[in-house]
């Protein structure tokens, strides 16, 4: 693993991209590493921010209005171009979601981690609130701090690291196309193929529940609407 590649698929929720930019871009790193940034099918606007941000800080913009019509979500695209680009440049593909706020020393140590384990196919950094506590997706790690495990439940890929070895190993083109997030499946398809994952409960990171898709606080607030949502027009599929 030469290098990181580290990337944030987003639609809107701009302010909270933005914390999220400014964190990974503010990374204290000794490996080489590029930052993109897939926006997927934000409003007008919020691409013309984003626009603005990628002049401000560096990193790469990738519209994929320029490159699919096909609506929004298209996290399995976003997966497929980064593992491409991945494998040729033998770089770990470390997904920060747009909801999540990394450390300065987050991706830095990820990157040693996932080094240090032969058999890792995924390096995930545990979500925490404003408060520190561990929270969603991440709330069976409770009691789990300061350890470092391999992870038999799946991994979320909050901020998460696939290492070379494995993103050689299995072809993101052969995933569902009618699902929407594929990180359960990835984290199976890791353990089917002799890899382990593991959670870094030593690497917290901000995660805010959902920011990036509002509608799914529905979930909590009204969960009856939620599931109408989710089941009536084909939404959410893991």
């Amino acid at each position: 693993m030469k290098c990181l590649h580290v990337l944030t698929p987003v639609k809107d929720s701009i302010d909270f991209t933005l914390d999220t930019i400014r964190a990974v871009m503010g990374s204290r790193l000794d490996v080489p590493f590029t930052y993109t940034v897939y926006n997927d099918f934000s409003t007008d606007e919020n691409t013309r921010r984003l626009e603005e941000a990628a002049r401000q800080y560096g990193f790469r913009l990738v519209n994929l209005a320029d490159v699919t019509d096909h609506p929004s979500p298209n996290y399995l695209l976003v997966l497929q171009m980064a593992q491409r680009e991945a494998i040729a440049a033998d770089a770990g593909m470390l997904i920060v979601e747009s909801d999540v706020v990394v450390k300065e020393n987050t991706l830095q140590a990820l990157y040693d981690g996932a080094l240090e384990r032969p058999d890792c196919a995924i390096a995930a950094a545990v979500t925490v609130d404003e408060a520190g506590e561990v929270n969603y997706p991440y709330l069976h790690a409770k009691g789990k701090e300061g350890r470092v495990y391999a992870e038999k439940k799946h991994c979320s890929f909050c901020c998460s690291l696939l290492t070379p070895d494995f993103l050689r190993a299995f072809d993101f083109r052969g995933l569902d196309p009618s699902k929407n997030w594929y990180d359960v499946t990835i984290s199976h398809e890791t353990q089917r193929l002799g890899f382990r994952n593991y959670l870094f409960t030593t690497l917290p990171v901000w995660h805010r529940p959902h920011g990036s898709r509002p509608w799914k606080q529905l979930k909590y607030k009204n969960p009856l609407k939620y599931y109408w949502l989710k089941y009536t027009k084909g939404l959410d599929k893991i």
